[in-house]
């Protein structure tokens, strides 16, 4: 398989991991919780109100202490797991895979910003979500896939970065990646996310706001073995959920990360 063949699959899954039932274009709703009480139906009154599926009054979403417990009235038809329930503690996705809760269409769980809990809804059912054909992307160009040295910061730093909508985002700081291109220096700070395969980088260029989305792009790679480079494949550089959905809560490239040149590949913006 050629490295241009190897870039068209990689688009057509992340296509398909995109509108996914799963995927970020199943995503109907975000609502921030507060300490205590949180009441949960489709009733405009509701504290998080549910799309018009859900019952007007289904039970609440009480916050103590940054953590989540669900309470919900009987004959609610919330279920976890294939089991009606009443009442259940939540883990949200800090403790790595988030409590899902399911009713009829719907499922929800609970997320973690900054020690800010959220609940995120989907239906995977959502028309919208099969309406995306395309991801509209610079042509493929070898050039783009760079080799970069990767220095570790000893520890680590954590860092609370500034996201779309919400608080922030913690992230780990694991160290600076070098490169050049054009014989031009450059640098990029990459994080850590739960998966510790990858690193995740969120830069930022030239071509933001016209042609790629104006917060940056994202970007893994692996990490790197024994005096190896860290490879950086900008063609398989993507738009953050926060193009395709407002529900989203999107990290945005930090001063830093922003490029003074022009990464004409991967993903180009998406008009919504």
């Amino acid at each position: 398989m050629s490295y241009e063949e190897e870039i068209e699959v990689w688009r057509r899954k992340r296509l398909a991991k995109l509108t996914a039932p799963a995927g970020w274009l199943s995503l109907v709703g975000l609502s921030w919780l507060r300490e205590g009480e949180n009441s949960l139906g489709s009733d405009p009154s509701s504290d998080v109100v549910l799309p018009g599926t859900a019952p007007p009054h289904v039970g609440s979403i009480d916050v103590s202490e940054g953590k989540a417990t669900a309470r919900f009235l009987p004959g609610s038809g919330v279920t976890n797991e294939g089991n009606k329930v009443t009442r259940l503690a939540l883990k949200d996705d800090l403790d790595g895979e988030p409590t899902e809760l399911a009713l009829d269409r719907l499922r929800f769980q609970v997320i973690n910003r900054g020690g800010s809990l959220a609940l995120r809804v989907r239906d995977p059912d959502r028309p919208a979500a099969r309406l995306l054909e395309s991801i509209p992307h610079f042509p493929v160009d070898r050039r783009w896939r760079v080799e970069a040295r990767f220095a570790p910061y000893e520890p680590p730093r954590r860092m609370l970065l500034p996201t779309v909508i919400g608080p922030g985002q913690d992230y780990r700081i694991m160290g600076r990646l070098s490169f050049e291109v054009d014989r031009k220096p450059m640098t990029l700070e990459v994080y850590q996310e739960l998966d510790e395969r990858y690193l995740f980088i969120v830069f930022g260029d030239l071509t933001n706001g016209e042609e790629t989305y104006g917060g940056g792009r994202y970007l893994y790679a692996s990490h790197p073995g024994p005096d190896a480079p860290v490879v950086l494949d900008f063609n398989r550089a993507y738009n953050p959920p926060c193009v395709f959905t407002p529900h989203a809560t999107c990290v945005l490239a930090q001063p830093e990360n922003r490029l003074p040149i022009r990464i004409e590949a991967g993903e180009l913006r998406v008009e919504s």
